[in-house]
């Protein structure tokens, strides 16, 4: 007796496939920050400034826009939204970020663009008396990691991720990573 292949017949031909859809341009912008090892962080904010970029100009896309759109939007956070030196220059790295590195497209800027200028103001401090009182007005949580931060100099998150691992109880000490 010989045995009977269940197989069907094979098909020379292969069957046919859609070509990959390419990726959105917000997800492009979001490979390029994980291949370059952008904070978590970064890649949220930069991918949030884009939007906003791209909807300010009415869902334009970046390819149809140019260094006057940018300064048009620039400007815009400057004088109607009244938004810091800092922040201008974050969305300004951010939407360079997607038409150098993404767009492959190379932004020539006017010099003022580059470089807003700061106010010069001296930065307010509390004392230590106030901190303290500020500190003994808190209760919980907050009590806790506000004294961690003041102590140590932590940043917010940096306090955030402490695990108990993290602290050496013998020597004082607490270890960020």
């Amino acid at each position: 007796m010989s045995e009977k292949s269940t197989n069907p017949p094979q098909n020379p031909q292969k069957p046919q496939t859609d070509p990959p859809k390419a990726r959105k341009l917000l997800e492009q912008v979001s490979d390029a920050l994980r291949t370059k090892h952008y904070a978590y962080r970064t890649e949220q904010t930069y991918v949030d400034w884009i939007k906003r970029y791209i909807l300010f100009h009415k869902k334009r896309h970046p390819n149809e826009m140019g260094a006057e759109e940018i300064r048009e939007f620039i400007s815009h956070l400057a004088v109607e939204r009244k938004v810091a030196t800092s922040t201008q220059n974050q969305a300004l790295s951010a939407i360079l970020f997607l038409y150098r590195i993404v767009l492959q497209k190379e932004i020539t800027l006017p010099p003022e663009l580059i470089n807003p200028s700061r106010p010069k103001r001296l930065p307010t401090v509390l004392t230590h008396t106030e901190a303290m009182t500020v500190i003994n007005h808190m209760r919980g949580i907050p009590r806790l990691m506000t004294k961690i931060m003041y102590g140590s100099g932590l940043r917010l998150m940096e306090c955030m991720r402490l695990r108990v691992k993290d602290i050496d109880f013998d020597n004082h000490q607490i270890i960020v990573r």
